[in-house]
């Protein structure tokens, strides 16, 4: 099969990406690839300012919330009048009756000032499912042939909402039965990413930065050759460059270092891009969108990391550390389960964790339900929280077979305090858990030793 294609928020965010991204899709056929699927994000800051309006609904404010979508409408008819010729009128109309529709539901959720998982899911899905539209118009008024598949009849998902996983089995069916008749006759598939729909029909979201995991979804689905993430960066790079001035670019890392990367804050993909591409050992390309000939960063099997260097580093910040602490249980049959048992009653995601003789340190960064998991804590053990940490994560296949790449690393942060330090069984990465105030010191330190 072709290859899948993914187009973030800064890749359609205004009529001269949209161009550029015509121009990427008329390469891949010309090189002979074949029509690809093309997947593509809400236009740039709008799934944010969705986000905005759905919160406008709940706190009552409907005429705010109606003046922040006719904006987005405004928008997004400038857009598609500026990229479309001969579809102008039709896809104008198609814009303007998603929004019409959204702007009803947001009425209704102002006056009930409640704005359910599910309703929630229904406002922020209409961002892809225009911009995809406006970029199937626009593709097939450029010469290119493209058809609209709505995302919603193609990713089925559980009832999770704002959160959903897929059904893998049952997309890859709808999938194959959509995109591959069209593949078939060198038209490309346009679908939106980030939004699925339950078995029932109810429309389900896959969280923020879901776009690239629908990539990878149906990637996986299709067999594809290759998934491409077009975005506004080079690819992966070796640390932050929000922390980190002029960080190098990693040209080929493996699965396994990139899912550490992403999973520990590396903004580029999303974590769980990864694991649908896994599962079939398709390879990954990271992209830049305004400068297309650049190689990017190729994520797959194997990696490539230089003797003596980590591949990259990541940070997760806004982390709460909660430590427990039992003297009569730690060592009890059982009482690790009963621990974790408690943030899996609260769907609360730990990222590292630490044990000594008679406590257990965890970090989470979802703290919704923070207050719930301690009072439940307490019923048998001392727990504490202490919130403002972060997370920095040094990643390279050399751990493996270095052993002085540790201890070069937690050299290299000597004064800085670290509150936890933890390398897991794969010897693919480290963590260190410290103040989020020493993250820009500790980045630093780490990227002048390394790179």
């Amino acid at each position: 099969m072709p290859v899948v294609m993914k187009f973030g928020g800064t890749s359609v965010a205004d009529p001269d990406a949209i161009e550029r991204l015509i121009d990427i899709v008329r390469r891949e056929i010309a090189s002979g690839g074949g029509a690809p699927v093309v997947v593509v994000s809400a236009l740039a800051r709008v799934t944010d300012a969705l986000v905005a309006v759905a919160q406008l609904a709940e706190d009552g404010e409907g005429e705010r919330a109606a003046s922040a979508l006719r904006a987005l409408v405004d928008r997004h008819v400038a857009v598609a009048t500026t990229v479309t010729d001969a579809s102008r009128a039709r896809i104008v109309d198609q814009v303007r009756r998603e929004f019409d529709e959204l702007v009803g539901l947001v009425h209704a959720l102002a006056v009930l000032r409640e704005v359910s998982p599910r309703s929630r899911d229904a406002v922020l899905a209409v961002g892809e499912i225009v911009s995809s539209r406006i970029v199937a118009a626009a593709l097939a008024d450029r010469g290119v042939g493209a058809a609209w598949i709505d995302a919603r009849s193609v990713l089925v998902t559980d009832a999770e909402h704002t959160a959903a996983a897929p059904d893998m089995d049952e997309t890859r069916a709808r999938a194959r039965a959509s995109f591959a008749p069209l593949a078939a006759q060198g038209t490309v598939a346009v679908v939106g990413g980030f939004i699925g729909a339950t078995a029932a029909g109810i429309t389900s979201t896959l969280g923020r930065g879901g776009s690239d995991y629908s990539a990878a979804i149906f990637g996986a689905s299709l067999d594809a050759a290759e998934i491409q993430i077009w975005t506004d960066v080079d690819g992966m790079l070796t640390a932050d460059p929000r922390i980190v001035p002029a960080p190098r670019l990693v040209p080929r890392l493996s699965f396994a270092e990139a899912s550490e990367l992403a999973y520990f804050g590396a903004k580029v993909l999303h974590p769980s891009t990864i694991l649908p591409a896994v599962s079939k050992n398709i390879p990954v390309r990271i992209l830049n969108s305004r400068r297309p000939d650049n190689a990017g960063t190729t994520i797959a099997s194997n990696g490539a990391s230089a003797s003596g260097r980590l591949t990259a580093i990541a940070c997760k910040r806004d982390v709460t550390v909660i430590d427990i602490t039992s003297t009569r249980m730690l060592m009890a049959h059982g009482f690790l389960r009963r621990l974790f048992e408690v943030f899996e009653r609260f769907r609360t995601a730990v990222d590292v964790v630490t044990t000594s003789e008679v406590s257990v340190s965890v970090t989470v960064d979802d703290t919704r339900r923070l207050d719930a998991i301690v009072d439940n804590l307490h019923h048998f053990a001392e727990a504490s929280c202490e919130r403002e940490m972060a997370i920095i994560c040094a990643v390279g296949e050399s751990l493996r077979s270095d052993p002085m790449l540790f201890g070069r690393a937690v050299t290299a942060l000597e004064r800085i305090p670290l509150r936890l330090v933890s390398q897991a069984a794969s010897r693919r990465n480290i963590t260190f858990v410290l103040r989020d105030a020493d993250v820009p010191h500790a980045m630093m330190r780490l990227h002048e030793t390394f790179f």
